[in-house]
């Protein structure tokens, strides 16, 4: 199930558990992780890009390894809220995870890289140690907002 909604997201997930953010790139993939409690969001690792299919075994480790529950992947959209090719190659990448068999949420990440950017600028971290970080905080983030946003959420009986 791939949604946009976090309210169908949370029907899909009755007991909660680890979910992942993903910030997908066209050369790797962050990656994020939460508690079983949806309180924090925090950096795990970042994925080379390759071959999907490789790609997907990674993926699949990953969330095998943490117990993953559900994903959320970081939607590109234009600052109007309109898609753009990033956009619709990232609803793709979405699309081809549906062998892992767990729920999906497209989540808006608008701002995110930027934010995490000024946010480790702010904090004088150098530009290779930057370069390295980037994507996995930014997945993060994106994780973070969402589960801001769930736990909002009334829990499904």
């Amino acid at each position: 199930m791939i949604t946009s909604v976090a309210a169908e997201f949370l029907a899909a997930l009755p007991g909660g558990g680890v979910l992942a953010g993903l910030d997908v790139g066209t050369k790797t993939v962050g990656l994020a992780l939460c508690d079983t409690g949806w309180s924090f969001a925090g950096p795990a690792e970042t994925i080379r890009r390759t071959k999907f299919t490789a790609d997907l075994e990674l993926l699949r480790t990953f969330c095998e390894r943490h117990s993953v529950r559900g994903l959320v992947v970081g939607l590109p959209l234009n600052m109007d809220g309109s898609d753009s090719p990033r956009t619709q190659s990232t609803r793709a990448f979405a699309r081809n995870l549906a062998p892992l068999a767990l729920p999906l949420l497209l989540w808006d990440e608008r701002w995110s890289t930027q934010a995490v950017e000024r946010a480790m600028i702010a904090a004088d971290v150098s530009r290779a140690k930057r370069a390295v970080a980037v994507d996995k905080l930014a997945a993060a983030h994106i994780l973070q907002g969402a589960l801001d946003a769930l736990c909002m959420l009334p829990r499904p009986s």
